[in-house]
């Protein structure tokens, strides 16, 4: 179970319900008087009758699969699903050079990244030329003919975006290490996700939107942050969210989406009740 059974949140609430009990069946016992023999009865059901609620909210929690977030005028969706299926614009994760490759070297064929290459875009070429003379990544620049055995040469900043189609949203937003793999330290992912919410602010045109839990695929955090886990990903995504400028008004949404494989180790519960 990913919620305990003891979960402070968990009790926290459980305790609100009983003292809400507690004060009506109080109110009805001035004038309602409970014979002798019928009280220990009555003690057991209400004792038996609270412990149901207590393990009702207990599964509940366990079984979650959507929670909405207020975040000021914001609402934050997060649930399993599939990203390509959601309304609005979708955020996909490229590396720091906007490879377009799908080999499983550079980008792996199941990936999110892969999949929106193979599935969703008709003309590679069209999609290189397209990252390659937009003016903002442009700006973007960092460095131009990298040494590299395979793949793009120029490298862009990290959270740098461009908008495909008028539909989605390619950002950069991991490392490659000289073997092609996806890395990043914890500092870098937060700068990315600073940098990837003031693109969203220029790019969503108060449309809603819909990101994948950024790092929770192959990506490899360094420095000490190796173990970090999806439930500590959200809440770091959550909290640079709270302090950047974008806000969604309605109906515009912001929605997370994790993986169904990954679900199950999410606490929605947790982010819900510490919202």
């Amino acid at each position: 179970m990913k919620v305990s059974i003891f979960d402070k949140d968990i009790l926290k609430q459980f305790s609100n319900i009983c003292a809400t009990i507690t004060a009506i069946l109080s109110a009805v016992l001035i004038f309602l008087d409970i014979p002798n023999q019928w009280r220990i009865t009555s003690g057991v059901v209400y004792v038996v009758f609270l412990s149901v609620i207590y393990i009702f909210l207990w599964i509940r929690a366990n079984r979650l699969r959507q929670i909405d977030i207020r975040i000021g005028i914001t609402t934050v969706v997060i649930k399993s699903g599939d990203i390509f299926k959601e309304d609005g614009l979708k955020a996909i994760a490229f590396n720091e050079y906007f490879d377009t490759r799908v080999d499983d070297k550079i980008i792996a064929k199941k990936s999110l990244n892969g999949q929106f290459i193979l599935n969703h875009i008709d003309d590679v070429d069209k999609l290189n030329s397209d990252i390659e003379s937009d003016d903002d990544l442009k700006n973007s620049i960092i460095g131009k003919e990298v040494k590299r055995k395979q793949g793009k040469t120029t490298k862009y900043k990290l959270g740098s975006s461009i908008l495909i189609d008028d539909e989605y949203i390619l950002t950069a937003f991991s490392r490659f290490n000289k073997n092609n793999q996806a890395e990043l330290t914890i500092q870098e992912y937060v700068n990315f996700l600073l940098t990837f919410w003031n693109e969203i602010n220029r790019l969503y045109a108060q449309r809603s939107v819909t990101v994948p839990v950024f790092g929770a695929g192959i990506t490899r955090f360094k420095n000490g942050f190796e173990d970090i886990d999806i439930n500590e990903l959200l809440r770091i995504m959550i909290w640079t969210f709270k302090i950047s400028k974008i806000k969604f008004a309605y109906p515009a949404k912001l929605t997370i989406i994790v993986h169904d494989d990954l679900l199950s180790q999410v606490n929605l519960y947790e982010l819900k009740e510490n919202e």
